[in-house]
C-alpha cells in the first residue's frame, strides 16, 4: 500500500512538473524564447511515465527530421548528401596535394 502510494505521488510530481513545462513552452511560443525546445523538454519529462508523451515525441523527432530534410533538399538538391559520402580520395588530395612523385616539381623526370 505504502510502494504504491509512493508511485501514484512520484506520477503526479512528474505529470505537474512536465505540463508546467510544456505549458511554459507553449507561452513561449508567442514571447520570446526557446518554445520548441521547452516543449520538447516538457514531453521528455511526461515521457517518464506515460506512453502518450513518448509517442507524441517520437512523432515530433521523425516530423522534424523529415522537415530538416526536406529543407536540406531545397537548399543543396537531393544528391547532396550522398554526394559527400561518394567521393573517393584521400584527405592530401582534397586538399589539393599531388597524387605521385612524378607531379612534385623536381622529381623524376
Amino acid at each position: 500500500m505504502f510502494v504504491e502510494t509512493i508511485r501514484q505521488a512520484k506520477r503526479l510530481i512528474v505529470a505537474v512538473v512536465g505540463f508546467t513545462v510544456v505549458l511554459l513552452g507553449t507561452l513561449m511560443i508567442v514571447t520570446p524564447g526557446p518554445g520548441l525546445l521547452t516543449i520538447i523538454l516538457g514531453l521528455s519529462i511526461l515521457g517518464a511515465e506515460f506512453v502518450w508523451a513518448r509517442r507524441l515525441l517520437k512523432r515530433l523527432k521523425r516530423t522534424g527530421s523529415q522537415i530538416a530534410s526536406s529543407i536540406s533538399d531545397s537548399f543543396f538538391g537531393p544528391d547532396s548528401r550522398s554526394a559527400s559520402d561518394s567521393k573517393s580520395g584521400s584527405n592530401a588530395e582534397a586538399c589539393g596535394a599531388p597524387k605521385s612523385a612524378d607531379a612534385v616539381p623536381g622529381g623524376p623526370h
